[in-house]
């Protein structure tokens, strides 16, 4: 029996009062099995006749979303949960991609049938609240238990390209390895051009899932690359042959590294998921320049400006999954400076080395990209319990107030005209001045910068007489 809450019970109890029977299906069941919470539930009505008649019995539990309503589904948020509301149904492809399929709304169907359309068995366990009762035509329960990932009917499950997406993630997230039917249908479907058929957004959303919800993501990534999809996903394709050097990279090519260096970063989430998306990805496309730029001199590998080179791939293999500037704007700095935790602490730079890089990326997250990208790797001895270049980095960050944001500017437009300067275009240029000034330590007050800017301006003939002409 699988308990639900007073609230939940109440409106099972209302569906049946009008000869509805609902049965709990997908996600909320499963997740039952595994000890993990879920508020997204789904639940399938028998007995409606129209999505008119369900309208009116769930509006006593809240406002009703009908966004889904040509797919024969309504939603509803309810006293914390998530619920979508579903008739069983039948669905047949009659088109591309995966929203090409008529849907047959069958209220009368037995459970059986309807549950023959889901994608994995695992995703295919029903639970009846009314008779207590647990409905698993398929051996779900028992494939949770074996770790297994398989499908429900193979001549369906090839109907909707997004079910590849879904196998990769749903494997990493339960740790499941896909069985060899489910296996080939995905590499035929791939080698087919089912990626090609899905919209950008839809990939994007199956990847989100993939870095935000699995403790390692390599299960996933490994499956992509065994059922032969990384080509679509390149240049990550061109990992695997690109090698490293043994004593830095035991673990081999720049794919192994990678799939370590994302489960290391999994380790590192906040628990805030736009930022941590932005984490996932920097991990995963941390050494995505390497197989362009990694060339051979005397025996020994390098990848010369990787890093740097790394942004304007990575920002070409973003725009193909997503639209998310922001998202874009927080990963590829990360990407760019990479190694930097580790150069300036070889170099123990001066501070004004560290306010300048505050400057260009978040440093917390970069010790953190750092973090993964020393932890995410073989190690022939015995592997280091703290990463001596991003403890160092954290603790100067820290001390000088730029671990999550740059220094403020002393000065600013106003200050210039307080002191009697007349607004012009050389505003900007004199600004950026005093503020690289300040990130070189050399005034550390407000009064102090002023004094530096007049100073500076009387002695920098290049600039308007209006800068050098103080009031006395």
């Amino acid at each position: 029996m699988i308990p639900l809450s007073a609230p939940l019970q109440k409106l099972i109890e209302h569906l049946s009062s009008h000869s509805v029977r609902p049965i709990f299906v997908g996600g909320f069941v499963r997740d039952y099995f595994t000890g993990r919470e879920n508020i997204d539930l789904d639940i399938e009505l028998y007995g409606v006749t129209s999505l008119e008649t369900l309208e009116t019995l769930l509006k006593p539990f809240g406002k009703i979303n009908v966004v889904g309503k040509s797919f024969g589904v309504l939603k509803l948020s309810y006293n914390g949960y998530n619920i979508d509301f579903s008739p069983p149904r039948n669905e047949s492809k009659h088109g591309h991609g995966h929203k090409g399929f008529e849907i047959t709304w069958l209220s009368d169907i037995d459970y059986p049938a309807a549950a023959r359309r889901r994608d994995f068995t695992i995703n295919s366990i029903g639970y009846d609240p009314l008779n207590k009762t647990l409905l698993d035509p398929y051996g779900g329960v028992e494939d949770l238990k074996r770790k297994r990932l398989a499908c429900v009917d193979p001549a369906t499950f090839v109907d909707d390209p997004l079910r590849v997406l879904r196998a990769i993630q749903f494997a990493a997230r339960f740790e499941l390895t896909c069985d060899e039917t489910l296996l080939n249908l995905c590499r035929t479907m791939i080698s087919e051009g089912a990626l090609e058929e899905l919209p950008k957004e839809r990939i994007f959303e199956e990847f989100k899932k993939l870095l935000l919800q699995s403790d390692s993501p390599s299960i996933g990534l490994k499956l992509l690359r065994e059922m032969g999809g990384l080509p679509f996903f390149s240049p990550l394709d061109l990992l695997e042959s690109t090698p490293q050097n043994p004593d830095s990279h035991p673990e081999g090519s720049v794919w192994n590294h990678t799939l370590m260096c994302v489960d290391a970063m999994a380790s590192e989430r906040t628990g805030e998921a736009k930022h941590d998306l932005g984490l996932m990805f920097a991990a995963l496309l941390h050494d995505i320049a390497k197989p362009a730029t990694t060339i051979t001199i005397n025996g020994y590998l390098y990848s010369p400006e990787h890093a740097s080179k790394g942004v304007a791939v990575a920002r070409e293999w973003l725009w193909r999954i997503t639209e998310d500037k922001s998202l874009t704007a927080a990963v590829l700095p990360l990407i760019e400076y990479h190694g930097w935790p580790r150069k300036l602490h070889r170099l123990q730079v001066e501070d004004p080395e560290i306010l300048r890089l505050s400057t260009h990326v978040c440093i917390d997250d970069l010790i953190r990209i750092a973090r993964a990208d020393f932890f995410g790797r073989g190690f022939s001895g015995e592997k280091p319990h703290r990463f001596d270049a991003g403890e160092w980095l954290y603790e100067r960050a820290v001390s000088l107030g730029v671990l999550h944001t740059p220094p403020a500017p002393f000065v600013m437009g106003r200050d210039l005209i307080d002191i009697g300067l007349t607004p012009s275009d050389e505003f900007k240029i004199i600004l950026e001045t005093a503020y690289d000034a300040q990130l070189n330590q050399l005034f550390s007050t407000r009064s102090e910068a002023l004094d530096w800017i007049r100073n500076h301006l009387k002695s920098h003939p290049h600039f308007s007489p209006s800068f050098r002409q103080f009031p006395s």
